[in-house]
């Protein structure tokens, strides 16, 4: 296999955040050509000012990778066997550094796989790492009352993260983690297919989004994302250390509510989950 230098190795990887920033994250290359022609005949690289008036959809004329759809599990029918067939692929994962740097297990996602709601958190924490299950430490009992106060149980949505295993010391995942991670939690969300996804926190929201604002322009809409309406609300770890802004949460959980059609509790609109 060829060693690709340095020049190539940038290049290649301000291609993929370009491809990443218009919502696509899964890529082949084609066998046919090797790399030096694919990037011979590739557009120049393209200026942050021409990407912010590209039309979404030029970003399948460009000529160094293509996207693909055609996943394994695309074809099963059965959402709890596609599942399945993606933590299989994911495996023992040494994709990137963390499983150097002390993950003890994959923490892949739980929850309904026919679920109208879909959460994303961050990464997973220790007590994640510990039983291989996403939020259910302090931050996951928070997240169990927020969706209690919704008139739903946990078992009722599906939870998941942008990255599948813990960081070290829990740091903020960094970004070459979350690329190489979040083409598997797009497949779960493909096979999933909810109708409303929330982003808990601001590296879920921006990593999704391939945005980098403050939460306080992320919160309060609504996000076209890969067809399904996409909501951001602080992570239930931010609240656990700043409680005041749990009125805000329950504002979104409820714009959340009333997309989905389901009733809002009779609870005051200042009340926010415990």
């Amino acid at each position: 296999m060829r060693t690709l230098d340095p020049q190539t190795k940038r290049t290649i990887a301000e291609r993929i955040r370009f491809y990443n920033e218009l919502g696509i994250y899964d890529f082949y290359r084609r066998a046919d050509l090797p790399v030096d022609m694919l990037l011979e005949s590739a557009a120049p690289p393209i200026q942050t000012e021409e990407r912010d008036s590209m039309p979404r959809k030029a970003a399948a004329a460009l000529p160094i990778f293509q996207s693909s759809s055609v996943n394994p599990e695309s074809q099963v029918a059965d959402p709890v066997q596609a599942l399945r067939m993606i933590r299989e692929d994911i495996g023992d994962c040494t994709r990137c550094v963390l499983h150097k740097q002390g993950r003890k297990q994959i923490v892949f996602g739980v929850g309904n796989p026919h679920a109208d709601l879909m959460f994303i958190g961050e990464a997973p924490g220790a007590d994640e790492d510990q039983k291989g299950e996403p939020f259910v430490g302090r931050a996951g009992q928070l997240l169990n009352n927020m969706i209690k106060a919704m008139g739903i149980q946990r078992e009722d949505v599906y939870i998941a993260n942008i990255i599948k295993c813990r960081p070290p010391g829990n740091r903020t995942p960094e970004r070459d983690e979350c690329e190489t991670c979040s083409p598997f939690l797009m497949r779960q969300i493909a096979v999933v297919k909810p109708k409303v996804i929330v982003a808990l926190g601001a590296i879920a929201a921006k990593t999704l989004l391939a945005v980098n604002a403050p939460m306080s322009e992320l919160r309060g809409r609504w996000y076209d994302f890969r067809g399904t309406k996409l909501a951001v609300t602080y992570h239930p770890a931010y609240l656990l250390r700043d409680p005041r802004q749990k009125k805000e949460t329950w504002k979104d959980l409820q714009m959340a509510m009333k997309e989905l059609g389901w009733a809002v509790p009779k609870k005051s609109e200042e009340e926010k989950p415990a």
